[in-house]
């Protein structure tokens, strides 16, 4: 069965979201600067999301920025999960 056409429905996620990578992502060659094979981004690490495009008119591809490298690097929805920012209490109550 052929992938969904996801351009068809909104994003799945939005600018400026916390996501984490679920697998891991080297250079297939569209990485300026970087050998193809090289890793650029490892499962788990966390990125926002920095721009949403489309790919084959088909796909979104979510530009993420990956504050840990600096890299920005394009992801398909089914490479990345939403991560639910936590509400820490940083105020002592006295």
């Amino acid at each position: 069965m052929p992938d969904e056409i996801e351009i068809n429905s909104p994003p799945t996620f939005e600018i400026g979201e916390k996501v984490r990578l679920r697998k891991l992502v080297k250079n297939d060659g569209t990485f300026p600067g970087k050998e193809i094979g090289v890793v650029l981004a490892k499962k788990g690490d966390i990125g926002y999301v920095a721009s949403i495009g489309t790919y084959l008119q088909q796909f979104y591809i979510y530009a993420v920025h990956f504050l840990d490298t600096g890299y920005v690097i394009g992801c398909r929805k089914k490479e990345l999960e939403f991560v639910e920012e936590s509400h820490e209490s940083n105020a002592t109550d006295e």
